[in-house]
């Protein structure tokens, strides 16, 4: 008997899985809340040097208060219009020397205005951000290894806290620098709930039924792009918002304690009274008590003989190359997570640069996840998750692309454009995760999605960086954007479909399954029957 047929005899997708995923996908819903949070909380308002007079402000080409500059001394004489300067050297400038004013009609206040980071302070709001995504990286190495040792619900609990500690910290900062350290550790227990809510989901769900639960996984983070933009706009301080986003992991805190550990882990620890129990509750909650009273640990010994073999020998991250399919299969998805967020960030945290409601465009960003992802999950469902990773990517890629023969001046058709690589770049994130934890087996399956969550959060802290290439070629940062999907589409093409296969838990079943040969490569490359 397989974990699977265990899954079928204690309820297969019954109360306890509904219940059990609902309360796991709750903590997702605000994930995006901080992915994007400075979209809000480090906007830029309109500003220009604090100032006695309006006419000590000079003018830039479009007749607007230049932002960053001030004259040596107030011009009188541009009081009359039809006076000429004579003097040139009374147009003398300097930078703001006494502070800046800021518009306050959308944003009451943000970290810019607390700590006034423009002009020659403009880079910290991208160092900021950075940071950020550097604390995610290094919780995904983590947290992804911890959990593989320690086990999932304990570090999901863990990583709740946290975040509800820092989170709320962050809102109390009372400088640059203690702001920029609370993110970070705010980024590091983002990447312990993503990992392990994850991962309680899929393993705790039958094998015909895992893609609707990453459907309905990934839709919890779209979601929480319509609360973020919902938030800010009721929320126009960034201290408040801060805390609207932070505090509520304080009761997926407490509410954490009630989540079942995974069976299959507990299996591969070698802790099997313990999955007997977990087993037998779920068993219970799902109606099923007789069944679930009729195993025992020697049923569980013989039929969880391959989890518990792999419990002798320990695993680390090493084991992600050491064999040649796993080793192919980690190369790949290098590729894959890499630039799904490097991609997906570089067009994501942009959103003042449409020169329409910031409010507006976080929604209509949002929005596009809808049908993407349900598109995605069709094609996932029926096609398989081979095909939907690499159409999503290489589509992404494309529609980047197009942006570099589109004029300026048509604004909507570029919107348009990049709301489509959004939109596929959102499928490809929603397919990434189910497809990740199922190509890895169980014994390393948290170390392997901490890894390539390493890879994504890389991506994410080099896409602002890319944005500095535009110095030297004005299309170079959409071409690097575009590029990095396609080439990840491709290598895509490189990795076995999993639709309708169980889930591997030993790195012996992967092995025996990605044989090297001829006949078992086609048999990889073929569409599921």
């Amino acid at each position: 008997m397989t974990f699977a047929e265990l899954l079928e005899q204690v309820g297969s997708m019954g109360r306890f899985q509904i219940i059990h995923v609902t309360l796991l996908v709750l903590p997702i819903l605000l994930m995006a809340s901080h992915n994007i949070l400075q979209n809000f909380t480090a906007a830029t308002p309109g500003h220009h040097c604090h100032i006695a007079i309006v006419i000590a402000i000079p003018v830039d080409g479009n007749q607007h208060p230049e932002k960053c500059l001030r004259f040596i001394s107030a011009q009188w004489q541009l009081l009359d219009p039809n006076a000429t300067i004579t003097n040139e050297t009374e147009m003398d400038t300097e930078p703001c020397m006494d502070g800046w004013i800021y518009d306050k009609s959308v944003f009451t206040s943000t970290i810019i205005t607390e700590w006034d980071l423009v002009c020659g302070s403009r880079t910290l709001k991208q160092m900021a951000q950075s940071i950020y995504m550097a604390g995610v990286l290094v919780g995904a190495i983590v947290f992804g290894s911890l959990s593989d040792k320690f086990g999932r619900k304990s570090l999901l609990i863990w990583s709740c806290l946290q975040m509800a500690i820092t989170g709320s910290c962050a809102a109390f900062s009372s400088n640059f620098t203690m702001y920029c350290v609370f993110r970070f550790l705010t980024g590091m227990a983002l990447s312990g709930i993503n990992l392990n809510c994850m991962s309680l989901s899929v393993e705790w769900t039958p094998t015909k039924l895992r893609a609707a639960v990453g459907m309905v996984t990934g839709y919890s983070y779209s979601i929480g792009q319509f609360i973020l933009a919902g938030l800010a706009y009721v929320i126009p301080d960034w201290r408040w918002l801060q805390l609207a986003v932070s505090v509520p992991y304080f009761i997926f805190f407490f509410y954490g304690w009630w989540f079942t550990e995974s069976a299959r882990w507990l299996a591969t620890a070698g802790k099997l009274n313990q999955a007997l129990k977990e087993l037998q509750k779920v068993a219970r909650i799902n109606g099923r008590k007789e069944e679930g009273d009729k195993l025992s640990v020697e049923d569980l010994r013989a039929s969880l003989q391959k989890e518990m073999s792999s419990a002798k020998s320990t695993h680390t991250a090493a084991d992600l190359v050491r064999t040649p399919s796993v080793r192919r299969i980690s190369w790949c998805l290098c590729f894959v997570w890499f630039s799904t967020s490097f991609a997906y960030y570089g067009l994501a945290m942009d959103l003042q640069n449409f020169g329409v409601s910031i409010y507006l465009i976080q929604v209509v960003y949002g929005a596009v996840d809808i049908p993407a992802k349900l598109i995605g999950f069709f094609m996932i469902s029926f096609i398989g998750r081979r095909v939907t990773q690499a159409s999503a990517l290489i589509l992404a890629g494309l529609a980047i692309l197009a942006n570099i023969f589109v004029p300026q001046d048509l604004q909507t058709l570029r919107t348009l454009l990049a709301v489509f690589g959004k939109g596929c770049l959102a499928a490809s994130f929603n397919c990434a995760f189910l497809y990740t934890g199922e190509l890895y087996p169980t014994v390393i399956r948290q170390t392997g999605m901490g890894f390539v969550n390493t890879l994504a959060r890389v991506g994410g802290i080099v896409a602002p960086l890319v944005q500095m290439t535009s110095e030297y070629l004005p299309s170079l940062p959409l071409i690097i954007y575009g590029a990095a999907p396609i080439v990840s589409g491709i290598a895509t093409c490189f990795l076995p479909e999993t639709r309708n296969m169980p889930l591997p838990d030993t790195i012996e079943d992967v092995e025996s399954a990605m044989g090297w040969g001829s006949e078992t490569w086609v048999l990889f490359l073929s569409p599921p029957a």
